[in-house]
């Protein structure tokens, strides 16, 4: 579904320029009991994003499969204990095997992942539409612009 041609029975009620404005206007029709599963936001001209959290180096990777093994091993070794409660030895024993176990498996992926930084890949839009049912669309309306101001503006108005 294209914002520029919404389908037949979708209006478009405002356009954004962030995601979290599109669902603000949402959030305050929700909280004046609008319907909201009559509104869709749609996100134009996606892209994709990586945001670089920073270096990925031998250490972080193996300190990291040791904390992720680490908790993985105290669950498994707590669900031993409350099935076995007098193996509390097996407690520590899945958490130490659950810290070797995360280092070899860090150490595998990181021979696999030649990457040298950690990122976190995000999709975003130039612009979030904002569209309801042609039928709703009126009320919709109405009540982003009944919304009270803040100090950036009105939030329901669209950019």
């Amino acid at each position: 579904m294209s914002a520029e041609r919404p389908e037949p029975h979708k209006v478009v009620l405002g356009s954004y320029r962030s995601h979290a404005a599109a669902q603000h206007a949402v959030d305050l029709l929700a909280q004046q009991r609008f319907p909201v599963e009559h509104v869709t936001i749609v996100g134009t001209n996606l892209r994709l994003q990586e945001v670089v959290l920073g270096r990925w180096t031998l250490g972080r990777t193996l300190l990291t499969g040791a904390v992720t093994g680490g908790w993985i091993g105290l669950l498994v070794g707590l669900v031993f204990l409350i099935v076995t409660p007098w193996a509390v030895a097996s407690v520590i024993s899945a958490i130490v095997l659950g810290i070797v176990l995360g280092i070899i498996w860090a150490a595998v992926a990181r021979m696999w992942e030649r990457r040298s930084f950690a990122a976190v890949p995000t999709v975003v839009a130039d612009r979030y539409d904002v569209l309801v049912d042609a039928r709703f669309a009126e009320e919709a309306r109405r009540l982003l612009a009944a919304a009270p101001a803040t100090a950036a503006g009105r939030p329901g108005r669209p950019s």
